[in-house]
């Protein structure tokens, strides 16, 4: 994967809509081999950037935050293999 991509989850400081674009931005020109498309393949690679964007906020906002290592409850929860195992 794109080494270049930064993580766009982060409980302090929600990504923006620039991040989240540039993000889907450089996905789009990885899997394209293409770092600017030819005016024939422009809205392909525009429309690809566009859907993986919005399906990235998507993502982002129905992301639940994760349970702190502190509580109790993460504490006495079984890890899911160790569940299975049992």
């Amino acid at each position: 994967m794109c080494r270049s991509i930064k993580q766009l989850r982060q409980p302090e400081t929600p990504a923006t809509e620039a991040e989240v674009r540039a993000a889907a931005l450089q996905f789009v020109r990885k899997v394209s081999g293409y770092r600017a498309p030819s005016r024939n393949n422009r809205a392909a690679f525009e429309n690809a950037v566009d859907e993986i964007s919005a399906a990235t906020q998507r993502l982002l906002a129905q992301l639940q935050p994760a349970v702190s290592p502190k509580t109790p409850q993460a504490i006495s929860a079984p890890m899911p293999n160790e569940a299975s195992a049992q």
